[in-house]
């Protein structure tokens, strides 16, 4: 039971802080095994468990699946049977173990940049959209949870130690909603250096155009740029932060659905009216 429960802490703990892992529970065996059905084990990406399905070279070979599980995002059901290592088994034990390994994939984290009117916008409807929110602001007062409350995470850090405090994975998308070309020079390198699949940035098209202008210069090349979607969010008129938080969550959903943005309006099919 206490396995079991250090197993489920370190789900919980890893869905909190948006932290991938993968699952493994032991459904079903037969004669002699070392864990019988029910037994868990969490495995992180680097390899490292908690709790276990047995130990050894089974459990060995379960980890490596629990990794490729992680990389690939699909269940698998394994088999080992535990009778002869001459014959390639990993045990002697002389049973049949199955078992069920699960990823339990990070969720999907929205990245706020910039605690002002339009981050906080943002990050509350985001956050009302059931994604995990993380805020992050250099200026002190502006990421915390007075400020925003509700949010999953806050850290006050500046672009050089972005990377380092706030994990930036293939589930997370970054809204910079920054407040000015020094800033952006500063981070947008940093963001290029991830996985995010999505990436806006705040600002008029003038500010946008110096900011490419000022990245080319510092070495950033236009097929990497590209990857940056700036002025941020949909063209649909906003004008409030509120309003622009709708048009920036609706480009977000739009990229991680793989959505066209077109607009859904149907006038069906020629309907003949009889006389």
């Amino acid at each position: 039971m206490n396995d079991d429960r250090a197993v489920f802490e370190a789900a919980v703990a890893a869905r909190r802080e948006g932290k991938p892992a993968a699952l493994a529970t032991v459904i079903e065996t037969q004669g002699s095994v070392p864990r019988q059905a029910g037994s868990k084990m969490l495995v992180w990406p680097d390899g490292e468990i908690v709790g276990t399905v047995g130990g050894g070279q089974m459990e060995a070979y379960v980890i490596r699946e629990a990794q490729a599980a992680l990389q690939d995002g699909q269940t698998r059901v394994l088999t080992y049977n535990l009778s002869d290592l001459g014959a390639g088994d990993p045990g002697v034990c002389g049973g049949t173990v199955r078992v069920f390994v699960e990823p339990l994939l990070a969720p999907i984290t929205v990245v706020v940049i910039g605690g002002g009117h339009v981050g906080r916008a943002v990050a509350e409807l985001a956050k009302w959209m059931e994604y995990r929110v993380v805020v992050v602001d250099d200026r002190p007062g502006y990421a915390t949870p007075e400020a925003i409350p509700g949010m999953d995470a806050y850290y006050t850090v500046g672009a050089a130690e972005l990377l380092d405090r706030v994990p930036i994975t293939a589930r997370t998308a970054v809204a910079a909603l920054t407040r000015g070309l020094p800033v952006d020079e500063a981070l947008l390198p940093e963001l290029l250096k991830t996985d995010a699949p999505y990436i806006g940035v705040i600002g008029s098209r003038r500010r946008w155009a110096l900011t490419v202008e000022a990245l080319i210069e510092r070495g950033i090349s236009r097929e990497q740029l590209s990857r940056i979607r700036a002025p941020i969010g949909l063209e649909i008129g906003a004008e409030t932060p509120k309003e622009i938080a709708l048009s920036v969550m609706a480009e977000i959903v739009m990229v991680l659905r793989h959505g066209t943005g077109e607009p859904m309006q149907w006038l069906g099919p020629t309907v003949q009216v009889p006389d």
